[in-house]
């Protein structure tokens, strides 16, 4: 017979199988037990679909009463989308309830436990709370924030360059960590890349070594640089590219852009790009996470303002040297060492012979 936990870690992933589809919504998972076996099981697999508790208790059925429920998250006490689950869960007559974490929505932070309990629920909080929270750490950040959680990735050389003095930044990293990117744009609603690299690289950002939808791609490109014939404007593809400018571009090359169902942002003016306001914009839009692909300047850009929630470095054992190799991190820099941007909260793992670092920016 499995334990509490087994039962949980069940649940955990099957959540992540909703990877990239159900945003906004959370990852949810959930797992009924009866007997000391499992009799349903299900996820919340894309935004407006059922609940992961509803499709549990569909695959249960009858065996669900007298059992009790594993879920990831709090189930919801509003109508959304979907009718509210902790009311399904009540009418299948479940004994008890083990909730790995709260929903930090407001409209439902602590209601749903309570119906529970009301109803005659045993309760319990808590359960891989830690592993829940980093499963859900987009949608915990824009719930509370409502601004899409910001992650900077990078795959740089052991000496800190991203790219040759040629321009030349194919491939630094290693086949496993190229596949990682891979699963990280299907799991972020949006990807953004600075002008230099669309005009270096002519890059295409879509999601194809894992199974996922392409997220929304933006070029942050103060001064209009990118040129309309890049071909990352005519993909096919059933996400779009924004191009993001701070100046006014013209109207031939702006019409040529959008006809292909593009769009042209302009945020901020004198070439500086506004990037609070971007982020504002995006969240208007439901887009609850941001992944950063490069190059430098706009790494530095969002760093330097504190915009960027997380950081995730792929090192490769390469030195590439040269003073006009291109550094991972641009711009200006800090003038002092004290005045460095921390982090805290660092892990790190292997890809291939790639190391992983990935750590969050001290507040």
């Amino acid at each position: 017979m499995k334990g509490k936990e087994e039962y949980m870690k069940m649940a955990l992933r099957l959540a992540k199988k909703g990877n990239g589809y159900v945003n906004p919504n959370p990852l949810v998972g959930a797992v009924i037990v009866k007997g000391g076996r499992v009799v349903g099981s299900g996820y919340h697999s894309r935004f407006g679909a059922p609940h992961a508790e509803v499709e549990a208790l569909k695959e249960a059925g009858e065996e669900a009463r007298g059992g009790e429920v594993y879920v990831t998250l709090e189930p919801c006490t509003h109508h959304g989308k979907t009718p509210p689950c902790v009311d399904a869960l009540i009418e299948k007559g479940l004994d008890r309830a083990f909730v790995a974490t709260l929903d930090p929505n407001p409209a439902v932070n602590g209601k749903g436990v309570e119906k529970l309990r009301q109803a005659g629920l045993e309760v319990e909080v808590g359960l891989l709370r830690e592993e829940a929270r980093q499963l859900n750490e987009i949608f915990f950040h824009y719930t509370k924030r409502g601004l899409p959680f910001v992650l900077l990735k990078l795959a740089l050389s052991l000496d800190g360059k991203i790219a040759t003095s040629t321009g030349d930044a194919r491939w630094i990293s290693s086949p496993q960590s190229r596949k990682e990117v891979h699963r990280l744009r299907a799991r972020f609603s949006a990807v953004a890349v600075g002008a230099n690299t669309v005009m270096s690289d002519d890059p295409r950002l879509t999601t194809r070594k894992v199974d996922g939808p392409d997220g929304t791609r933006l070029i942050l490109d103060g001064k209009g640089r990118v040129e309309e014939g890049a071909r990352i404007f005519s993909l096919q593809s059933e996400a779009k590219t924004i191009l993001v400018t701070a100046t006014e571009i013209d109207s031939k090359k702006k019409e040529k852009i959008e006809k292909g169902g593009n769009e042209v942002w302009q945020e901020g003016d004198r070439g500086e790009i506004d990037l609070r306001s971007l982020l504002e914009r995006l969240a208007e839009r439901d887009k609850d996470s941001l992944l950063l692909e490069g190059g430098g300047e706009l790494a530095w850009s969002f760093l330097n303002e504190g915009l960027v929630n997380k950081v995730l470095f792929f090192i490769a054992p390469k030195i590439l040297g040269g003073r006009r190799a291109v550094p991972a991190v641009g711009g200006e820099g800090v003038p002092f060492v004290d005045e460095a941007i921390e982090l805290e909260k660092v892990e790190a793992q292997r890809r291939g012979k790639d190391l992983v670092y990935s750590a969050y920016p001290k507040k």
